[in-house]
C-alpha cells in the first residue's frame, strides 16, 4: 500500500465523519423548527439561520468526502469487481439525496410551507444514522 493511498483514505474518513456530523444535527434543527410556535418569530429565524449555516458547512465537507472517495475507487481501484462497492455507491447516492432534502425542508420552513410535524422529522433524523451504519458495515465487513 502506498503512502498516498493511506493519506487519501485518512482524509476521506475525516471528511465523511464530519459531513455526517452535520447530517446528524441538521434534522434536529428541523425537529425544533417544526415545534416552534407561530408567534415565536425570533426563535424561528434563529433556527433557520443555524440550519442554513450548518447546511452550507456540511456541503463544504461533503464535496471533498465525495471527491476523495472517487479517488479511492477510481484511482486506487478500491472495491473494483466486488459487490459491496456497488451497494456502497448506491447508499452514497442516498446520502446525497438526504442532504439535498434537508435543504428542501429548510426552504419549506422559510416559505411557511412545511407539511410535516416534529415526529416526522424525528424519524427522518434516524435515516442518516441508518445510512451511516450500513455504509460502515459494507466497507468494513465487505459481505459480498
Amino acid at each position: 500500500m502506498s503512502n498516498l493511498y493511506l493519506w487519501v483514505k485518512a482524509f476521506h474518513i475525516i471528511f465523511v465523519a464530519s459531513w455526517f456530523a452535520g447530517l446528524f444535527y441538521l434534522p434536529r434543527i428541523l425537529v425544533n423548527l417544526a415545534m416552534v410556535p407561530q408567534e415565536s418569530h425570533a426563535e424561528r429565524e434563529r433556527l433557520l439561520l443555524m440550519g442554513h449555516k450548518l447546511y452550507r458547512f456540511a456541503t463544504l465537507l461533503a464535496v471533498p468526502a465525495i471527491l476523495l472517495g472517487l479517488w479511492l475507487w477510481l484511482g486506487f481501484g478500491i472495491g473494483k469487481g466486488q459487490g459491496w462497492i456497488h451497494a456502497k455507491l448506491l447508499l452514497v447516492l442516498g446520502v446525497i439525496g438526504y442532504h439535498v432534502h434537508c435543504r428542501k425542508f429548510l426552504r419549506q420552513f422559510e416559505q411557511f410551507a412545511n407539511r410535516h410535524d416534529h415526529r416526522w422529522f424525528r424519524w427522518f433524523n434516524e435515516a442518516s444514522v441508518l445510512l451511516f451504519a450500513a455504509i460502515v458495515i459494507l466497507v468494513v465487513v465487505k459481505p459480498f
